[in-house]
């Protein structure tokens, strides 16, 4: 046998790493080009525009009979499309889902599947045909107007790309891998499409702003409702972006609980699929107050009923459920495409001007075909009418010829004719010769070469060739008057609510069950002191109002729980009831964590650099940090203060800082302060003051530089030390000057206003002096509040009455008094007490103050 391998054997040598790289680049341009992606210019991948040519080719229009869809299958694999049928198949069957494709491009007629995933029946069972809407695609593709190349065996040719009368990679979106690359091109209303092409046309350098004022978004099949426009935008201007897509729902109330309807699922969601998924998340509890989950769709649409539980909050569950299932998800954006036989991806403007220039060169082509046709059969008619002219002549020469050849080459010579012309004349009827139509030729010639003049200055005009492009947009768009489908709502990161929102005050209430709202602070009514006030709001039996304070709409809530997080959210996201509602659940405005409690609420108005932030704990620790660590939170919150074991939050205030302080000067001054003895008194100390107090009537003023600014996570250090083991802290204020009031006021509604200098200066973590002298009538201190005779108090008891008192009504007394009736709380306690705005043209009646003998 003949060794293969010797010396003068044909054998090249070919470096493999070279051979794979050049093999495996040539298969990603093939997968690139010629399957994955669609054409920028009629939006269709090979397989889909193979489909439809051959459907054109069978004469599966939409108005004729529907054909099997093996039929269709075996006639685009034999003779363009060199793959399996089913991958044939479905695709096919996805062109004619209602419910994948915005406008299909198939008219199915069997089962093409559904919804919840369900497969479409084998291809011997379906039948199809082309809709209105592909045909609009195919049009005018016999007249020239696009490029033929060869099929797989060069036996026939096939389209490089179609007509496409409609802008169809915009109207009917596209996805697919590549190698290396993909695309995801989300589908259109037609309407705004060409309601955008035609403001385009007019304004060439049109920006996306303008042109979006036509193309809202994406409009997709199965509805839904887009959050926000800002995905979109940055998709329209990048062609890369993300889109929030929601199920459309609706509540209905049934008997005495909630009935969550689904009405529409986002985009390419498993309806059986998300079912399941919501009732595995009820049936392991991950989702609390699911009773039952069915599904009521029909050939009317989708109707999926979620029946909660009879204590259950429909916008909690719902709220839980875009978070955990896919009734939200999101559609990534890349539109990409293949223009001039290379990826690309496009902005939106890009894409329509692609568009508007393929519609030119087709409207070119084509009327350069037609303009060719028209002279052709000019000239014919030119050499009939010269014969009908000159019909005795033409009839003799042609009697007297000895056969056609040289009949034609007679006519020719003496007539001047073309050989077309003569054969036209050779080729007449005598029935052309009478009267009616010899007219008949004048009237046709003479309507050709206007048609002829017509289609010239279509060439030679470029507002004619752009006038044509509309009219035909236009028709399009009467023929499919479609409307969107899909909703697109404003998210709050989109738009500037506030300024849409009146900037106005309001009391916020929170429960101990967590129940949050806001009530314009002019429904409570100012009463004279020792009023027994209004019911503020109403609870379930197991719950009460935990605390209350007044903020503007526009003021940022900064929410610190028992775990040291901190949230924060604007004022007006809080829904606003009435005096006596319940309120809604704080979990559904914040991302709170399992059995996480707020502790403290505090509003601000900015996060500027110059404020900082003190926290006070009921152990009697003061943390302070600088305000701007908290402006950027993220929706599950940062770590706000590191508190002890057994430890709580009590309040936290924020703080402008001194013009004398610097970050220097605190640290310095924190050194000195830990050397001095706690209960020593500061002398010529000037600037802000911090002022605590205890639920036994302690209070402690020190210095606001004596607490240095310390990192967001750190624990704080000792404000004051407590006489009696059961104190705590209930309270604490920034003391500006000693010119300022204290107000104090106890749990059984008794207080008093003092003078800020009758509390002597004190270094930190002293155990400080008696700030109200206690009593069995009076209860415990339950807190504090700076006097300003241009707001009134307001007063809360645990039954979840509220108070409005004028300050100015309250009298003054001194440091180790009790003080008058503040609040009538008879068997009730006050457990919380605010400022709030005055209310406006309202005076309060004069009355004695009532002093109390607490001998």
């Amino acid at each position: 046998m003949e060794n293969i391998f010797t010396k003068d054997s044909d054998i090249e040598n070919i470096d493999i790493e070279s051979s794979i790289k050049s093999s495996y680049l040539d298969y990603s341009m093939s997968v690139i080009i010629g399957r994955a992606l669609p054409d920028a210019r009629d939006g269709l991948k090979p397989v889909h525009r193979r489909i439809l040519y051959a459907m054109n080719d069978l004469g599966v229009g939409s108005r004729s009979a529907y054909k099997k869809s093996a039929r269709i299958v075996g006639d685009v694999i034999g003779k363009y499309h060199p793959h399996g049928d089913t991958a044939v198949y479905d695709a096919l069957v996805r062109m004619a889902q209602d419910f994948s494709m915005r406008y299909p491009s198939v008219d199915g007629q069997g089962n093409f599947g559904s919804i919840d995933g369900d497969g479409a029946a084998a291809m011997r069972y379906t039948e199809a045909r082309m809709t209105i809407l592909a045909e609009e695609l195919l049009r005018d593709i016999e007249k020239d107007t696009v490029d033929f190349i060869p099929n797989y065996d060069d036996s026939m040719s096939e389209p490089d790309v179609l007509p496409a009368r409609v802008p169809n990679l915009l109207l009917n979106g596209s996805s697919g891998i590549a190698v290396g690359m993909a695309t995801n091109i989300p589908p259109h209303s037609l309407n705004e499409l060409i309601d955008g092409l035609l403001y385009l046309i007019d304004n060439k350098n049109a920006s996306l702003e303008e042109i979006m004022q036509f193309i809202k978004g994406p409009d997709f099949p199965t509805g839904g409702i887009i959050f926000g426009k800002k995905g979109i935008i940055e998709a329209y201007r990048t062609g890369r972006g993300r889109v929030k897509v929601r199920a459309k729902t609706h509540i209905e109330k049934r008997a005495n609980k909630d009935i969550i309807v689904i009405d529409e699922l986002p985009y390419q969601t498993n309806k059986a699929r998300l079912i399941e998924q919501i009732a595995e998340l009820a049936k392991e509890k991950q989702i609390e107050g699911i009773a039952e989950v069915r599904d009521e769709s029909d050939r009317e649409g989708i109707r999926v009923v979620i029946e909660l539980k009879r204590d259950a909050m429909s916008e909690i569950v719902l709220n839980n459920l875009f978070k955990s299932t896919t009734m939200e998800s999101t559609f990534g954006v890349i539109m990409l495409a293949i223009h001039n036989k290379e990826p690309k991806v496009f902005s939106l403007i890009e894409l329509l001007n692609l568009f508007l220039n393929h519609r030119k060169t087709v409207i070119i082509r084509r009327t350069i075909y037609e303009l060719q046709k028209a002279r052709a059969r000019a000239h014919i008619l030119e050499g009939l009418k010269i014969a009908l002219d000159n019909i005795d002549e033409v009839i003799a020469l042609i009697k007297n010829s000895p056969d056609n050849p040289t009949a034609k080459n007679l006519l020719m010579q003496k007539f001047g004719l073309s050989e077309l012309q003569s054969n036209a004349i050779l080729d007449m009827k005598l029935g052309r010769l009478t009267g009616l139509e010899r007219e008949k030729i004048d009237n046709e010639l003479r309507e050709l070469l206007a048609e002829i003049e017509r289609l010239d200055q279509i060439l030679k005009s470029e507002t004619l060739l752009e006038n044509l492009i509309k009219d035909e947009l236009k028709e399009i768009r009467s023929k499919f008057d479609v409307p969107r489908i899909t909703q697109i709502e404003d998210d709050y990161d989109d738009i500037d609510i506030e300024d849409l929102i009146p900037n106005e005050n309001m009391v916020v209430t929170i429960t101990h069950r967590g129940y949050i709202k806001r009530v314009p602070s002019k429904q409570y009514e100012k009463q004279k002191r020792g009023g027994k006030g209004k019911v503020a709001v109403t609870t379930y039996d197991d719950d009460f109002i935990e605390s209350f304070f007044t903020a503007n709409t526009h003021d940022t809530l900064m929410f610190v729980t028992d775990r040291g997080q901190l949230y924060w959210l604007k004022v007006y996201k809080i829904p606003e009831g009435s005096r006596t509602a319940k309120g809604k659940a704080v979990v559904n405005l914040i991302n709170l964590q399992a059995d996480e409690k707020i502790m403290a609420i505090i509003p601000t108005t900015d996060f500027d650099e110059s404020k900082s932030l003190c926290f006070f704990t009921k152990n009697g620790i003061v943390k302070r940090t600088n305000l701007s660590e908290y402006q950027n939170i993220r929706s599950v919150g940062v770590k706000a203060i590191n508190l002890d074991e057994n430890d709580e939050l009590v309040t936290a205030i924020i703080v402008a800082r001194d013009e004398s302080e610097t970050q220097e000067q605190n640290y310095e001054e924190n050194l000195e302060n830990e050397m001095l003895e706690p209960n020593e008194e500061l002398e010529n100390v000037s600037g802000k003051m911090l002022f605590a107090v205890t639920k036994k009537g302690m209070c402690i003023k020190f210095p606001l530089a004596k607490v240095r600014e310390i990192g967001r996570v750190s624990r704080g250090v000792t404000a004051i030390k407590f006489k009696e083991k059961d104190d705590e802290v209930v309270g604490a204020v920034v003391i500006e000057n000693d010119a300022q009031e204290i107000l104090s006021v106890s749990a059984k509604g008794i207080g008093k206003r003092t003078d800020a200098g009758e509390y002597r200066l004190q270094s930190r973590g002293g155990k400080g002096v008696i700030c109200m002298k206690l009593t069995a009538k009076t209860k415990d201190l339950i807190g504090i509040v700076i006097v300003d005779e241009s707001m009134d108090l307001m007063a809360l008891t645990s039954s979840g009455k509220m108070i409005r008192v004028d300050m100015q009504s309250i009298r003054k007394a001194g440091r180790n008094t009790s003080g008058v009736i503040v609040v009538n709380v008879e068997n009730d306690e006050v457990v919380s007490i605010a400022k709030c705005p005055k209310e406006e043209d309202e005076e309060l009646d004069a009355e004695t103050n009532m002093d109390l003998n607490l001998e």
